[in-house]
């Protein structure tokens, strides 16, 4: 399902034209995209604005966060803040469910799930031996606050995300937290994902979509950007534009260094 339908921007005011994000040129560029899929892709090089866009989006409409601080507290999205405020949605039908990631948020977060599992683990230690010699009935009540938090994060992830590869940590958080109807920003998601763990998410993103959920995905990969039925938006030159997939320079440049590597090699 498509909830979110049209982003379009208010006029800016003049006196910020001159500060960033104002500056990037798509921002100035951009009047409006249209969200015609459940799937939507944004690619372009770096520096392009696709995650400038991707993050005000993320501010724009509250989205909760993985990993990281709040969108509205977030030191590093005080610039991004000022452009959402210029940001009108438009939705089929408004939801708060979902979240937005980013991949150096995945890799904070399993971190910090590591350290609270330690911490957890070290009171647990503490409690065995401060209440030695008490009844079982005292040891018991001392250590069940430490230990229902332990079992609930086993319940939710399985094993420690820490001990997992970032990619079985990556598609377990990823399941983990996903809520039907909700709407995911995800930005380069791949940064975690062997090619293998890339065909995994994209069955997972399938059966996401068949449960209502949409999708903004920011992305360099070729495999991500394959799922089938997905709108492409590419960042270039200062514009977004609706692109094929047999289009897209990461798609053509990849099959053509894959079909003769050397070609590309020999210049080096």
């Amino acid at each position: 399902m498509t909830h979110l339908q049209t982003l379009t921007l208010r006029p800016f005011l003049e006196n910020e034209l001159e500060e960033f994000p104002f500056t990037v040129p798509v921002i100035r560029a951009l009047k409006e995209i249209r969200f015609t899929t459940p799937v939507t892709f944004f690619v372009g090089e770096n520096g392009s604005g696709k995650s400038t866009v991707m993050e005000a989006l993320a501010c724009a409409v509250e989205s909760i966060t993985v990993g990281s601080e709040s969108v509205k507290t977030d030191k590093t999205l005080a610039p991004i803040r000022k452009l959402a405020k210029y940001f009108k949605l438009a939705w089929t039908k408004r939801t708060r469910k979902g979240f937005f990631m980013r991949a150096e948020d995945f890799f904070g977060y399993a971190r910090s799930m590591r350290e609270t599992r330690e911490e957890l683990e070290e009171e647990l230690s503490n409690v065995d031996r401060d209440y030695k010699g008490r009844s079982q009935l005292a040891q018991d009540l001392a250590r069940s606050a430490y230990s229902g938090q332990l079992a609930a994060m086993k319940h939710r992830y399985g094993k420690d995300l820490d001990n997992f590869s970032h990619g079985e940590a990556f598609l377990t958080l990823f399941q983990a937290r996903f809520v039907p109807s909700g709407l995911y920003l995800l930005d380069e998601p791949e940064a975690a994902l062997s090619p293998s763990r890339q065909l995994s998410f994209l069955a997972a993103l399938r059966q996401m979509v068949e449960q209502e959920a949409q999708f903004v995905i920011a992305t360099h990969s070729p495999i991500i950007l394959a799922y089938p039925e997905a709108q492409i938006l590419s960042f270039e030159n200062g514009t977004i534009k609706q692109v094929k997939y047999e289009d897209l320079e990461h798609v053509r440049l990849t099959k053509d260094f894959l079909d003769n590597p050397q070609s590309y090699l020999r210049h080096l």
